[in-house]
């Protein structure tokens, strides 16, 4: 039996920082709320995007796409892990351990359905939409797999040089940019997905040793950076990706994504004493402890329960309104009831996987273990390109300006992931 939320609430010690683990909950809660908002389903089974039906919602954007918030209290948390488990291998499987599983768990079943689909001829309409969907989301995981692995040089930059090291990593996204859009270089924009991201995650250092002090001046220049930006630049309104669109602020991301995060940062800090107080109360820390041990799983498959929502009205042959029109309005809260229920008992089945285990602190070899995260970010973030559609065809995708089939990122997930897990072969006799 494992402990229970309520149990691990209660011993809960008082020096945690209780907000981080709020803010950590709620910018997933926030994502999967807007993944199932966004999904415009049609009856002939094809899945658009909200935003792009109604433009005029891009600018909602600015206050609903949180994964800066979540790699920048994921900065904050790697610094303290680091910290107390400095070597490299041990640092990353005690970091790995409750992301990897229910990951490789999530691309074994997808991934025998979409073998059992596609022999059985089932893959068309919205189960072979779902089978491009469904890893989409990985490509979050893919990044957060980077942060971790730059964690410990990254941090020893930090504590050299303080702002001066987030500085750098902005400056390298402006570079990428101004090469990007003045001088035409091809594949630099790639650069980004470091840059950015690696910028928004180093905040997390800062915070960590108590260096944002003027949060009000970090959201303020943020948002007025981000707005120039968009105004007067080539740089789209939506701070998510839209389907067709010439230049994404996220794929690859873009200086104004930074701005955007800088802004966020600031708003989540300007608002930690409130947020403080508020997961003090014992009822809300016990729903936030609860929450932050199943949050991965949820986020893994609430698009499955999504789609398998949609998949079940039009199975029993009802029409799906018009996206965007009055009548699918008035569907969105029975269809996030549907979705939110679905959820909880894929989560029932799959937690497991998520539950805490003992790490082994000593020994393991650091050049494998680095390997094996190299081999699984590159799997994951593949998976997400290609998805799980035609997987006998090997179905493939570009990664940067490499083509990479889906069984070929999966065996890279999978030897990377059992090379972090397992960094040393022991023989026996």
């Amino acid at each position: 039996m494992g402990i229970s939320a309520r149990e691990l609430a209660a011993a809960t010690p008082a020096s945690r920082d209780r907000y981080v683990d709020l803010l950590r909950v709620a910018s997933l809660a926030v994502v999967v709320l807007g993944h199932w908002l966004m999904a415009a389903v049609t009856t002939d089974g094809q899945v658009g995007n909200l935003l792009a039906v109604v433009p005029e919602l891009q600018v909602v954007t600015w206050l609903f796409q949180v994964m800066p918030v979540f790699f920048f209290v994921g900065g904050f948390s790697h610094a303290l892990a680091h910290r107390s488990r400095p070597r490299y291998a041990a640092f990353l499987r005690a970091r790995l351990q409750r992301l990897l599983r229910p990951t490789m768990v999530f691309v074994g079943v997808w991934g025998a359905a979409a073998l059992v689909l596609q022999l059985s001829g089932a893959d068309g309409g919205l189960t072979g939409v779902a089978l491009r969907l469904v890893t989409q989301p990985l490509w979050f995981i893919g990044i957060y797999l980077a942060m971790v692995a730059f964690t410990p040089p990254l941090l020893r930059l930090h504590e050299r040089w303080g702002w001066g090291a987030f500085g750098a990593l902005a400056g390298g996204a402006v570079a990428v940019d101004v090469l990007r859009f003045a001088a035409d270089v091809p594949f630099v924009e790639f650069l980004n997905f470091a840059f950015v991201w690696l910028a928004v995650h180093q905040l997390g250092f800062l915070r960590a040793d108590g260096m944002i002090r003027r949060p009000a001046l970090l959201a303020g220049a943020g948002l007025l950076g981000a707005t120039a930006l968009v105004a007067l630049g080539p740089y789209p309104l939506s701070m998510v990706g839209m389907p067709g669109e010439k230049v994404s602020n996220m794929a690859p991301p873009t200086l104004a994504l930074l701005c955007h995060g800088l802004w966020l940062v600031g708003a989540v800090e300007l608002l930690r004493g409130p947020g403080a107080r508020l997961v003090a109360r014992a009822g809300v820390w016990r729903a936030v402890v609860a929450a932050n041990g199943i949050a991965m799983t949820a986020f893994l498959w609430h698009l499955t329960a999504m789609l398998g929502v949609y998949g079940a009205m039009l199975g029993l042959g009802r029409a799906l309104p018009v996206p965007a029109t009055g009548a699918w309005w008035a569907q969105v809260p029975l269809r996030f009831l549907a979705a939110g229920l679905l959820t909880a008992l894929l989560v029932a089945a799959f937690r497991r996987f998520e539950a805490p285990a003992p790490v082994r602190t000593q020994g393991g070899s650091t050049p494998l273990a680095a390997l094996g995260i190299a081999l699984a970010l590159t799997g994951i973030l593949g998976l997400s390109m290609t998805g799980l559609g035609g997987l006998l065809e090997g179905h493939s995708a570009t990664l940067i300006a490499v083509r990479v089939t889906a069984p070929a990122a999966v065996a890279m997930a999978l030897v990377g992931w059992l090379l972090v897990e397992r960094p040393r072969f022991r023989r026996t006799r």
